[in-house]
Protein backbone atom coordinates (compact mmCIF):
# COMPACT_ATOMS: atom_id res chain seq x y z
CA UNK A 1 0.00 0.00 0.00
CA UNK A 2 1.50 3.67 -0.90
CA UNK A 3 0.74 6.48 1.04
CA UNK A 4 0.80 10.07 -1.05
CA UNK A 5 0.90 12.73 1.05
CA UNK A 6 0.41 16.72 -0.46
CA UNK A 7 3.05 18.87 1.80
CA UNK A 8 2.39 22.44 0.61
CA UNK A 9 5.64 24.32 -0.98
CA UNK A 10 7.82 26.37 1.47
CA UNK A 11 8.24 28.77 -2.18
CA UNK A 12 5.61 31.46 -3.07
CA UNK A 13 3.77 31.05 -6.02
CA UNK A 14 5.36 32.28 -9.14
CA UNK A 15 2.46 34.93 -9.49
CA UNK A 16 3.56 36.48 -6.40
CA UNK A 17 7.44 36.43 -6.71
CA UNK A 18 9.22 39.94 -6.63
CA UNK A 19 12.72 39.38 -7.37
CA UNK A 20 15.49 42.02 -7.62
CA UNK A 21 15.61 40.72 -11.41
CA UNK A 22 11.68 41.19 -11.32
CA UNK A 23 11.79 44.82 -9.52
CA UNK A 24 14.61 45.92 -11.90
CA UNK A 25 13.04 44.97 -15.30
CA UNK A 26 9.84 46.99 -14.19
CA UNK A 27 12.58 50.24 -13.22
CA UNK A 28 13.92 49.64 -16.91
CA UNK A 29 10.88 49.55 -18.64
CA UNK A 30 9.47 52.66 -17.14
CA UNK A 31 12.76 54.11 -18.38
CA UNK A 32 13.28 53.13 -21.84
CA UNK A 33 8.80 53.95 -22.24
CA UNK A 34 10.03 57.90 -20.42
CA UNK A 35 12.87 58.41 -23.14
CA UNK A 36 10.93 57.23 -26.01
CA UNK A 37 8.10 59.82 -24.91
CA UNK A 38 11.04 62.20 -24.92
CA UNK A 39 12.34 60.99 -27.75
CA UNK A 40 9.09 61.51 -30.08
CA UNK A 41 8.34 64.96 -28.52
CA UNK A 42 11.52 66.21 -29.59
CA UNK A 43 10.70 64.34 -32.91
CA UNK A 44 7.51 66.17 -33.27
CA UNK A 45 8.98 69.28 -32.14
CA UNK A 46 11.58 69.33 -35.14
CA UNK A 47 9.25 69.37 -37.67
CA UNK A 48 7.25 72.12 -36.47
CA UNK A 49 7.19 75.54 -37.14
CA UNK A 50 9.07 78.10 -35.43
CA UNK A 51 7.56 80.59 -33.16
CA UNK A 52 7.98 84.40 -31.78
CA UNK A 53 6.98 85.31 -28.23
CA UNK A 54 8.13 87.00 -24.94
CA UNK A 55 9.07 85.80 -21.88
CA UNK A 56 6.02 86.14 -19.26
CA UNK A 57 7.84 85.19 -16.11
CA UNK A 58 10.48 82.66 -14.95
CA UNK A 59 11.50 81.24 -12.08
CA UNK A 60 14.62 79.56 -11.82
CA UNK A 61 13.78 77.63 -8.82
CA UNK A 62 10.78 76.25 -9.47
CA UNK A 63 12.08 75.26 -13.17
CA UNK A 64 9.47 76.62 -15.20
CA UNK A 65 7.62 79.77 -16.38
CA UNK A 66 4.93 81.19 -19.59
CA UNK A 67 6.12 82.84 -22.85
CA UNK A 68 3.72 85.31 -24.75
CA UNK A 69 3.03 84.30 -27.83
CA UNK A 70 3.51 87.51 -30.83
CA UNK A 71 0.91 86.56 -32.76
CA UNK A 72 -1.77 86.36 -29.46
CA UNK A 73 -3.53 83.29 -27.92
CA UNK A 74 -2.58 81.53 -24.39
CA UNK A 75 0.01 81.91 -22.57
CA UNK A 76 2.65 78.74 -23.41
CA UNK A 77 4.16 76.54 -20.32
CA UNK A 78 7.71 76.12 -20.73
CA UNK A 79 9.91 73.35 -18.46
CA UNK A 80 13.90 74.80 -17.33
CA UNK A 81 15.15 71.67 -19.41
CA UNK A 82 13.47 73.21 -22.32
CA UNK A 83 15.30 76.19 -22.44
CA UNK A 84 18.82 76.72 -24.55
CA UNK A 85 21.66 78.85 -24.07
CA UNK A 86 23.66 80.50 -21.32
CA UNK A 87 21.02 82.90 -20.18
CA UNK A 88 18.12 82.55 -17.64
CA UNK A 89 15.31 83.94 -18.86
CA UNK A 90 13.15 87.48 -17.46
CA UNK A 91 10.54 88.98 -18.33
CA UNK A 92 10.48 91.07 -21.35
CA UNK A 93 12.91 88.64 -23.22
CA UNK A 94 12.22 87.93 -26.93
CA UNK A 95 12.39 84.08 -27.62
CA UNK A 96 11.43 81.77 -30.44
CA UNK A 97 10.53 78.17 -29.62
CA UNK A 98 8.66 75.60 -30.87
CA UNK A 99 5.53 73.68 -29.38
CA UNK A 100 4.98 70.08 -28.59
CA UNK A 101 1.86 68.70 -26.84
CA UNK A 102 2.14 68.02 -22.84
CA UNK A 103 1.37 64.33 -22.27
CA UNK A 104 -0.61 61.96 -20.89
CA UNK A 105 -3.85 63.77 -22.87
CA UNK A 106 -2.05 65.98 -25.55
CA UNK A 107 -4.76 68.87 -24.60
CA UNK A 108 -2.19 71.56 -23.43
CA UNK A 109 1.08 72.44 -25.58
CA UNK A 110 4.46 73.38 -23.98
CA UNK A 111 7.42 75.63 -25.55
CA UNK A 112 10.41 73.88 -26.63
CA UNK A 113 14.00 74.56 -27.71
CA UNK A 114 13.26 77.89 -26.01
CA UNK A 115 16.17 80.09 -27.32
CA UNK A 116 16.59 84.18 -26.06
CA UNK A 117 16.98 86.06 -29.08
CA UNK A 118 17.09 89.44 -27.59
CA UNK A 119 17.90 90.07 -23.99
CA UNK A 120 15.64 93.08 -21.99
CA UNK A 121 17.53 95.96 -22.26
CA UNK A 122 18.61 97.67 -18.65
CA UNK A 123 18.14 94.57 -17.01
CA UNK A 124 20.84 91.87 -15.41
CA UNK A 125 20.70 88.54 -16.33
CA UNK A 126 21.46 85.51 -14.63
CA UNK A 127 23.83 82.90 -16.52
CA UNK A 128 23.11 78.92 -15.54
CA UNK A 129 26.55 79.07 -14.20
CA UNK A 130 25.68 82.44 -11.56
CA UNK A 131 27.22 84.87 -13.12
CA UNK A 132 25.06 88.16 -13.50
CA UNK A 133 25.60 90.43 -17.26
CA UNK A 134 24.13 93.80 -17.45
CA UNK A 135 22.28 94.20 -20.73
Amino acid sequence: MSVCLSVPSPLPSKAHTHTPINDWSFVLVCIVLCCVVLLCRTARAAVGPVYKGVCKNFSRSQGHGYITPSQGGEDIFVHISDIEGEYVPIEGDEVTYKVCPVPPKNQKIQAVEVVITHLTPGTKHETWTGQIISS
